[in-house]
C-alpha cells in the first residue's frame, strides 16, 4: 500500500509499498485508491507552509487501472472509475503545490495520476508516459477525456490517446507532457527542491484558485459514468 513521509515542509507520497517490491506496479486497486485518499488527508490536516512530491520506486510510477480487479467485479466497472476519478479532481484542486516526480513507467490511469499534478518531472533515461487504451479496447470516460483535454493541447491528446505512443522524458517535455527530467538518483531531490520553493504559497486562496483554473476539467471529472456514456448498451 502506498506510504507518506515527510521531506521538511515537504510531503513525499510514495504510490509503492514500503519495504517491498520495488518493481510494483502500483496499480488502482479499490484499497489503494481509499489508502491514496486517507494519506492526502493526513497532509492536508498539517498547518504552516507545506507541498506535495508524488513518486513511487523502482520500474513503475504507476501501470494503471487494476484490470485484475475490474474484470472480476465488472458490474462494478462504473463505480470503479468514479473513485479513480476522484484522485484526479482531488490532485488537481489539492490545497498545497503539488509536484509529480514520474520514476518510471506512467501507463493509462498512472498517466493521468501525474498528469493531475501541477507541476512534473520525469527520469531521464527510462520509462514512457503512455495512453494505451486504444490498443486495449478500452474507452477513455468522459471525466477521463475532461482531464487530459484541459491538461494538454488538443493535438497531444490526439496523438496519445489514438496511437498510444510511449513517450520518453524528452518527447513529453517537447509536448508539454512534463515540465522537466533529471536522472533516476536525482529525480526526487530535484523534484523535493522545486516543491520546497513553492510551499509558501500554500495558503487559503490556492485552492480556490486551482478550482477557478481547472473549473472545466473538475466540472468533467464530476461526470458520473455510467454503461451509456462507455459506449456500453444497458443490460
Amino acid at each position: 500500500m502506498p506510504y507518506l513521509k515527510r521531506d521538511g515542509d515537504v510531503f513525499v507520497l510514495n504510490l509503492g509499498t514500503e519495504g517491498q517490491n520495488i518493481d510494483s506496479e502500483n496499480r488502482f486497486h479499490p484499497d489503494w485508491i481509499t489508502e491514496v485518499h486517507a494519506l492526502l488527508d493526513e497532509a492536508e490536516a498539517s498547518e504552516g507552509p507545506a507541498a506535495l512530491v508524488v513518486t513511487a520506486n523502482g520500474k513503475f510510477f504507476s501501470n494503471g487501472l487494476d484490470t485484475d480487479w475490474l474484470f472480476g467485479n465488472f458490474d462494478k466497472n462504473c463505480c470503479y472509475l468514479d473513485r479513480v476519478h476522484s484522485l484526479y479532481s482531488r490532485l488537481l484542486a489539492f490545497s498545497m503545490p503539488t509536484v509529480a516526480a514520474v520514476n518510471g513507467h506512467a501507463f493509462g490511469a498512472g498517466a493521468m495520476l501525474a498528469t493531475s499534478c501541477d507541476f512534473r518531472l520525469m527520469r531521464a533515461d527510462r520509462g514512457f508516459w503512455c495512453l494505451p487504451e486504444v490498443h486495449l479496447g478500452m474507452p477513455s470516460t468522459v471525466a477521463m477525456n475532461a482531464l487530459l483535454t484541459e491538461r494538454l493541447t488538443n493535438q497531444v491528446c490526439v496523438e496519445a490517446m489514438t496511437t498510444g505512443r510511449r513517450y520518453a522524458a524528452d518527447d513529453a517535455i517537447a509536448k508539454g507532457i512534463v515540465d522537466g527530467k533529471a536522472d533516476a538518483e536525482a529525480l526526487l531531490a530535484a523534484a523535493v527542491a522545486q516543491a520546497d520553493v513553492l510551499k509558501g504559497n500554500r495558503k487559503p486562496n490556492l485552492q480556490q484558485i486551482k478550482k477557478a483554473l481547472h473549473q472545466k476539467a473538475l466540472a468533467g471529472l464530476a461526470v458520473e459514468t455510467t454503461p451509456e456514456n462507455l459506449g456500453f448498451s444497458p443490460s
